[in-house]
């Protein structure tokens, strides 16, 4: 399993290669992000390669795949995306899916399925995977549609390609639905990256119900080749709380 650090959560400020140096500093090797469209993505180029740290993950256009309307938009968004990732050396795109709209879930289901299908040839022609989130819908996201992890995990195998996959956040889940270690053992094949915040609160990973240590732990022994990417808002020294995880 690799470290990396979601700078938009974790690190607050402007100042994104300082973040990026700090990084450095205290031993990390990747991070990531949210929105790629509100940086100034040469300065961040140039300090990544300052740095040497890898761009582990960072998001596509946030358009809706539960509406087939939105379909032809959203493929746009992940095109502009993907040629940025690229730039950036960027291997995997994290995707939303989209609000609830309100439509039968089966329907709804059926537009993200098959979106995602229409993705899988931009994404294998850029070698770049994308991977889908599920958010909980008690506290931070009402109203979005994929709550759940095994609907999740369904969508991806009817999509059926190596280039779609999901992200599996242990904050969102546990809140949803709990069962965190057996569900990620028997679907790694499945994951494609990983987020982890304190539960609740959505903190550092010590201020949690959960045990992290032992979570990745089990997480290495099981051979999870991925990252987990820490996505939280810190209470304390943002550098001090991650230095405790490395």
């Amino acid at each position: 399993m690799k470290i990396s650090v979601c700078i938009d959560a974790v690190l607050p400020g402007n100042d994104t290669a300082q973040k990026l140096r700090d990084l450095k500093r205290i031993g990390c090797q990747a991070f990531e992000f949210w929105s790629w469209w509100d940086k100034d993505l040469n300065v961040l180029k140039s300090a990544m390669e300052e740095t040497g740290l890898a761009l582990a993950a960072m998001c596509t256009r946030f358009i809706s795949l539960t509406e087939p309307s939105k379909r032809g938009d959203y493929l746009r968004g992940l095109k502009e995306s993907i040629g940025e990732a690229k730039k950036m050396g960027c291997r995997t795109l994290i995707s939303q899916v989209g609000d609830d709209s309100g439509e039968d879930r089966a329907k709804q289901h059926q537009s993200v399925a098959d979106g995602l299908k229409e993705c899988v040839p931009l994404l294998r022609d850029a070698g770049i995977v994308l991977a889908v989130e599920p958010l909980n819908i008690t506290i931070d996201h009402r109203g979005y549609y994929l709550w759940s992890s095994a609907e999740g995990f369904e969508i991806v195998r009817e999509v059926d390609s190596p280039y779609v996959r999901l992200l599996y956040d242990i904050y969102h889940q546990q809140i949803m639905e709990g069962n965190i270690l057996n569900t990620v053992t028997a679907n790694l094949d499945l994951i494609g990256h990983m987020h982890a915040a304190g539960v609740p609160g959505r903190k550092e990973l010590d201020r949690s119900e959960l045990d992290y240590r032992y979570i990745f732990n089990t997480l290495d022994r099981a051979g999870y080749p991925g990252y987990m990417g820490f996505e939280y808002f810190p209470a304390e020294d943002s550098l001090a709380g991650i230095r405790k995880f490395l």
